[in-house]
């Protein structure tokens, strides 16, 4: 029988929807080991601001997209996202890529805990009376890797929660689907939502097979009498791809192109010098929203580098990556959009805001 081990001695169970109080920075710290983490996942700098402050759990983070070897899903524990935290990239370079935090449990207390107990006394073991072996200079420390490679040509190598995500979780089989009982679970998802996931993943694994054609025009049938889109895994057939630069400003309205639009601008990986058009982004296509901000600087989460990106590259409000033909990954990663596959709209024409 397994005993129970330092990664069960945080363990709250946190559901989607409870209100969570981020524990102290001295607190937090006795939490870290000397590289400033827990079960191999980084407390970064960015993150002390929240200290003290209460937020919602937004989702369980019980798996993750693999970012760095794109293996599909890994498997992580005592681990949840919360509401409106997101990293600025303060301490990694400026980093513009919005990702969202993840918080161990072992970092949290459930705020109707707090309410019970006198504040000198709500901190029990073994957080009270342990020593801590990190400290704040050490989160910074850790904010850049000790690869070699930074020492080949001078760039800074950055390690962040995002860089370190392989570590900080294991392997997740494609045919284990207890991840999807968790999500019911927990609240991350309606059973409608795990259904059309394990329908989808099902639906693919068949095209494999045989019946292409009959398949997809089954499917694109389906989507078509229940009001839904049609199978989104489309190719680009370009060798070159072009450019269109609006010089798009934060709070402008732009539409998405449709998709048939923007399958004109990729190449046969669905790319735009270089960037993807992700099949989770073709539910937007036709869709309006504000610009959120440009984005000129990312980390590359395989290397660590930071990468500049073309000036033409935008995020868009409100517009995540929901994870439906990701495993219902609940990373909630901002998808990076070229200009060419926006355009204007006259606000006006949307309310007149």
């Amino acid at each position: 029988m397994r005993t129970k081990g330092p990664k069960d001695e945080f363990a709250l169970n946190l559901r989607g929807g409870e209100i969570v109080e981020v524990r102290s920075k001295e607190e937090i710290l006795r939490t870290l080991d000397e590289n400033g983490s827990l079960d191999q996942l980084p407390f970064m700098p960015e993150m002390l601001k929240y200290c003290g402050k209460r937020f919602k759990v937004f989702k369980r983070a019980d798996k993750s997209c693999d970012t760095i070897r794109n293996t599909g899903c890994r498997r992580m524990k005592n681990t949840v996202h919360l509401v409106e935290t997101r990293c600025d990239g303060e301490s990694h370079g400026g980093c513009e890529a919005g990702c969202m935090l993840f918080w161990k449990e072992g970092w949290l207390l459930r705020a109707d805990s707090l309410t019970v107990q006198p504040s000198s006394e709500r901190f029990a073991e073994p957080l009270r009376d342990k020593k801590p072996i990190c400290t704040a200079e050490i989160l910074i420390k850790a904010t850049r890797s000790v690869a070699d490679l930074s020492l080949l040509d001078g760039d800074e190598v950055f390690s962040c929660q995002a860089t370190q995500l392989r570590k900080a979780t294991s392997y997740l089989a494609r045919w284990d689907y207890r991840h999807y009982m968790r999500d019911i679970k927990f609240g991350n998802r309606s059973v409608y939502e795990v259904l059309s996931a394990i329908f989808l993943e099902l639906f693919a694994k068949l095209l494999k097979i045989k019946g292409y054609r009959a398949l997809i025009w089954t499917f694109n049938t389906f989507q078509r009498i229940r009001g839904r889109g049609s199978y989104p895994y489309k190719e680009g057939q370009l060798k070159r791809t072009p450019s269109a630069v609006l010089n798009l400003r934060p709070g402008e309205l732009v539409e998405v192109k449709s998709h048939d639009e923007i399958l004109q601008t990729v190449d046969t990986n669905n790319k735009n010098r270089g960037l993807s058009f992700d099949v989770e982004m073709v539910k937007y296509c036709g869709g309006r929203y504000r610009v959120a901000r440009k984005v000129d600087n990312i980390l590359n989460e395989k290397t660590g580098r930071m990468m500049q990106l073309p000036n033409d590259c935008v995020i868009l409000e409100g517009v995540i990556c929901t994870g439906d033909y990701h495993q219902l990954c609940p990373r909630s990663i901002f998808p990076y959009w070229r200009e060419i596959w926006l355009k204007r709209v006259d606000s006006r024409s949307f309310g007149g805001d």
